[in-house]
Formats: structure tokens, C-alpha cells, sequence
């Protein structure tokens, strides 16, 4: 700011703070991927992602620290939910994020699929989203930015009420009610009939396609019989389904399924007319996992170059 005198420049820079928060980890794996440990001036502590693809750039972006829908595979939610981010905290993780890239890079796309569930905190979550895709702000187009949830559906039609333009991606990890309850607790309470006819209104509204994820778990839900569900359960949308091997998380019990079953649930699902993605694992030298480097800062952790 050269319009300003010197000694008010250096007055600035020794009494304001730029940033709110502080990064308490950086660490790098081989294949691109960054994640940052982020301590809060509320208290807490979050991550968040940059992620290399050719020439996509992607970061995932957290909106609660922790969560609580008690997804039984997920390191985020071990802790349950500590409190919703404000706005400015979410934008810090993009700015943040935006600054580990180089002079050739530029951001392309934002998931806000970190730590906690981003539709129970919709309130700090949209005008940070506006901040990102405003043509003075980071000017990432909407329909680059992508919102993922378990599927809590008054929120999901809130979204609908209010026009939003972001895609929207719906964690299902279960082609079944009595399966999706033992993974994903709060289904108890929705069901996946709500979440789904809530999907459908956005749809309708937005014209945006659906993405639907699947964490596929070894010997939980990655047989035959389910894969044949799925295919029921989605055949007709206009949707992707992203189907996700888990990354294995300290502590856990589950495990990455075989290539061969991968294989075969894929064949299952394209034969049932479905539209599927395989997400390949990233990031897994620097558990990169949601949630596991916040649980695993007290061990010692290599930086990789």
C-alpha cells in the first residue's frame, strides 16, 4: 500500500493481523496432494486440502470442527462435533490453500467435503461461497464448487428455495436403509426416500447433475447384492456416482477392498446403466483421510518433498 506513509505501513504491519488463524502442520506427499493442520483463534483444529489432477486444482475445504453425524468409518467424527466454523474461518482455509500455489497454477475447483457436515452450518457456508465465486473475489464459477452432505433434506431444500448453483454430492455408502443406519447413524431418523426426493427437487431446480459418493468398505458394503441395489436405487437420474476405496483410518476396522472386488462392483453398476466414477487414493502417505491428522498430530510426522 504505497499510498500510505511508511511509518503508518510499519504501524500496521506490528499491530494488525492479517490472518485469524495459524497453520500447525503442512505436510506433502509424492503424488501433489497438501494438507494443512490449521489451529483456530475459537478453539479447535481443522484440515484442509489442496489436491493435484493434471491440471485441475482442487481444494476441500472443512465447515465444522469435527462432526456429528457419527459416520462409523470416518476419523472426523471419532470426537463428535466441537462447533460450526464462522465464515471468515472458511475463507482462510481457501486463501491458505491458494497460496501453495506456484505462478503456473491457478485454483479450478472447491469441494467443501472436509471435516463436519457442511449443511448443518449453512449459514457461515454461503457467503463464504460467495466470497469464492463473486467476479472481484476468487471468481471460481459455481458450478466448480461442490457441496457434499450425508443428506439432510430441510437443508438440501433450503438450498433449492435459495437458487443455489453449486453442485450438490450426497454420501449415500449404503444402497439400503438397514445397512446405510448402521454406517450413517442420523439416516435413522431420515431415511433415504427423504434424501433422495429432496435430491430430485434440486435437481429439478438447479439443473445441475447429482454426484452420489460411496466409501466402498471390504466385506461391508461392496458385494454383488449391493452393487445390484445401487443400480436400483439410482437407475433413471441424471447422476455420477463416485465410488471411493476407503482409506484405512488408525483404529478402525475397515479396510480397502481387493482390486478384484473394486472391479467387479463396477462391472455390476455399469451393467445396471449406472454413470460411475472411481476415485483413486490420494494423499495417503500424509493421512489425508478427513480427520486423521488432526488425531494423529501427537506422532511424529515426515514431510515429504
Amino acid at each position: 500500500m504505497t499510498d500510505l506513509p511508511k511509518s503508518l505501513r510499519a504501524e500496521l504491519a506490528a499491530t494488525m493481523r492479517l490472518w485469524t488463524t495459524e497453520v500447525v502442520r503442512h505436510t506433502q506427499a509424492t503424488d501433489g496432494t497438501e494438507k494443512l493442520l490449521i489451529g483456530l483463534a475459537g478453539g479447535g483444529q481443522i484440515e484442509c486440502v489442496l489436491l493435484r489432477d493434471r491440471v485441475r486444482r482442487t481444494i476441500c475445504i472443512s465447515t465444522q470442527v469435527g462432526c456429528g453425524m457419527g459416520c462409523v468409518f470416518c476419523a472426523s467424527g471419532l470426537d463428535g462435533v466441537e462447533r460450526n466454523l464462522t465464515t471468515g474461518e472458511i475463507v482462510e482455509q481457501i486463501l491458505r490453500l491458494q497460496l501453495l500455489l506456484g505462478p503456473e497454477e491457478r485454483l479450478s475447483h472447491v469441494v467443501v467435503m472436509g471435516m463436519g457436515e457442511p449443511l448443518a452450518n449453512l449459514d457461515a457456508l454461503l457467503p463464504a461461497l460467495a466470497e469464492t465465486h463473486r467476479p472481484d473475489g476468487l471468481d471460481i464459477s459455481a458450478r466448480r464448487i461442490t457441496i457434499s452432505t450425508v443428506g439432510l433434506p430441510p437443508a438440501i431444500d433450503r438450498l433449492t428455495r435459495n437458487n443455489a448453483s453449486y453442485r450438490l454430492a450426497i454420501s449415500l455408502h449404503a444402497p439400503n436403509n438397514q445397512l446405510r443406519n448402521q454406517l450413517v447413524p442420523v439416516n435413522d431418523k431420515i431415511g433415504l426416500d427423504a434424501i433422495l426426493a429432496s435430491a430430485d427437487r434440486y435437481f429439478d431446480a438447479s439443473g445441475r447433475r447429482m454426484t452420489f459418493e460411496y466409501v466402498l468398505l471390504a466385506g461391508v458394503n461392496d458385494r454383488a447384492e449391493h452393487a445390484r441395489q445401487l443400480a436400483l436405487l439410482l437407475g433413471g437420474r441424471e447422476a455420477l456416482l463416485n465410488i471411493i476405496p476407503y482409506n484405512p483410518v488408525a483404529g478402525l476396522p475397515y479396510q480397502t477392498p481387493t482390486y478384484d472386488a473394486q472391479v467387479k462392483f463396477r462391472k455390476i453398476l455399469e451393467g445396471g446403466g449406472l454413470r460411475v466414477r472411481f476415485r483413486h487414493l490420494k494423499g495417503d502417505q500424509i493421512d489425508a483421510a478427513c480427520g486423521q491428522l488432526r488425531r494423529s498430530q501427537q506422532q511424529p510426522i515426515v514431510e515429504l518433498g
